[in-house]
């Protein structure tokens, strides 16, 4: 199975987000990962999504999510032609004897501390999906509290914008 990620801009109203992720559910395929926002336009948004599948789910999903009312655009986001980022905030466990080391880890990822108390840190950390997952693993032996991740977002490498298109 491989993972893609598709873009959708799509009219900024009440209940569009619903029929989008509704007909999903309807075909049985699962969404990995799901970012929503407003766009340049505010009249538009722009949904983000990553799913697994092979390629006739992907032509599939593109398809049908093409055919649905107030869906202005939909494009596949190539890897080789876009990049992606999510953002962590990641709770660890604070100790006297593994502070350094997580600082060490915090360092050496560019990542940020954005709370500290005598018995956990808190960590921000943005980059390729890989980066965060490899991140994650390293802190597993410190003791990981909390995590919560966006989801991806992605953009078309370049100066075109795929809502002018």
């Amino acid at each position: 199975m491989n993972k893609f990620v598709i873009a959708v801009y799509v009219e900024n109203r009440f209940g569009v987000l619903t029929r989008v992720t509704s007909m999903f559910t309807r075909r049985g395929f699962n969404i990995d990962a799901l970012t929503v926002g407003e766009t340049e336009s505010p009249a538009y948004s722009r949904i983000t999504i990553t799913m697994s599948g092979d390629g006739y789910a992907r032509d599939q999903m593109i398809n049908q999510l093409r055919k649905l009312f107030n869906v202005k655009k939909v494009e596949l986001l190539e890897p080789e032609q876009s990049f992606t980022r999510e953002l962590m905030l990641i709770k660890v466990k604070n100790s006297g004897q593994t502070r350094q080391d997580v600082l060490a880890a915090v360092d050496i990822f560019r990542s940020k501390i954005i709370d500290y108390s005598a018995d956990a840190l808190c960590i921000e950390i943005t980059g390729d999906p890989t980066k965060i997952d490899a991140f994650v693993e390293i802190m597993k032996p410190y003791g990981i509290i909390e995590l919560c991740r966006t989801g991806i977002v992605a953009l078309e490498r370049g100066s075109g914008s795929l809502l002018a298109r």
